[in-house]
């Protein structure tokens, strides 16, 4: 299939979104995952950067110029997250989609298998019900090492209920979702004050169907990188970002109890009280994450951990 051809005469099947902030010794990885992918249908890459000053915005430009119609960039000149726009998905990528279809890979993440993409388009075509679909990862360090691990949330394909979208021990790899469009035409309140987005995406699949699984490691999720979450979420008083995660996590959760009218309360009130363990662990308050009261969320602790 000829992808530039193809994008020019139809409407995007699927639209790729993507957020880049200081990724450029990763970016290309991400857009050449996207680039190969072999599919019978029309895509688009919305990728949006929020003011790199490392370069990053020089290689999308570069990739744009080559596949324009493929590859749609915003380049901000001016950081929009330090401006109180936490969520740029929603605020610039999510405006911009004109797939039936929604594929979501952050700029130092990358897709590793050329099928991912029409595999996981033709479950969600062939099951209306389903809206979200989901994939296995590997886990590489920014030195490339930890290759041996893997984000595998489940043991073999299988469809996922609602309440387990909602209430599970391992996150899911963001650069493994895909759902339908219709999930993000209207924002909740609890998607845009949400610390983290992936999580809330989740929650919007949860309440309209159920979540589908396929056992395969397609993408790779980075750690360790200098502009990433995790690693950012690490300076300053920890202890304290920490206790403001666990609560906005909590409000999170909340919001999405009354949005749902109760439907899921028991997964959403165990998912928060998880969130907040999990913050005890990050933080060694042993005597809590020690206690019996709290053995449920200790057993699902890797041995790493």
């Amino acid at each position: 299939m000829n992808r530039i051809t193809d994008n020019r005469e139809k409407a995007p099947l699927v639209s790729i979104c993507c957020l880049a902030y200081n990724h450029r010794d990763y970016i290309k990885d991400a857009l050449e995952g996207f680039l190969k992918q072999k599919v019978t249908f029309p895509y688009e890459v919305l990728i949006y950067d929020d003011a790199s000053t490392d370069g990053t915005a020089e290689i999308i430009k570069e990739y744009a110029g080559h596949y324009p119609d493929i590859i749609k960039p915003i380049l901000q000149t001016e950081n929009q997250y330090s401006k109180g726009i936490t969520n740029p998905s929603g605020a610039f990528n999510f405006p911009r989609v004109k797939g039936t279809y929604v594929a979501m890979c952050e700029g130092d993440d990358y897709w590793t298998d050329e099928n991912k993409l029409q595999m996981q388009v033709d479950y969600l075509q062939a099951h209306p019900r389903c809206t979200l679909c989901i994939h296995s990862a590997r886990i590489v360090t920014v030195d490339g090492q930890g290759a041996d691990r893997r984000m595998r949330p489940y043991r073999k394909d299988r469809r996922i209920a609602p309440e387990e979208i909602i209430d599970k021990s391992c996150g899911y790899p963001t650069a493994s979702m895909v759902f339908p469009a219709k999930l993000i035409k209207e924002l909740p309140s609890y998607y845009v004050e949400c610390p983290v987005g992936d999580t809330p995406l989740q929650l919007m699949a949860a309440a309209r169907g159920y979540g589908y699984y396929i056992d395969r490691d397609m993408s790779v999720y980075r750690v360790g990188g200098a502009s990433s979450w995790t690693t950012q979420g690490k300076k300053g008083d920890y202890e304290a970002r920490q206790q403001k995660y666990c609560r906005d996590m909590k409000n999170t959760y909340k919001a999405f109890d009354r949005a749902t009218g109760g439907r899921f309360h028991e997964a959403a009130k165990s998912a928060a009280r998880r969130i907040w363990f999990l913050t005890k662990v990050n933080t060694r308050h042993y005597k809590v994450v020690l206690s019996r009261r709290y053995e449920e969320y200790y057993r699902e602790l890797t041995g790493r951990t």
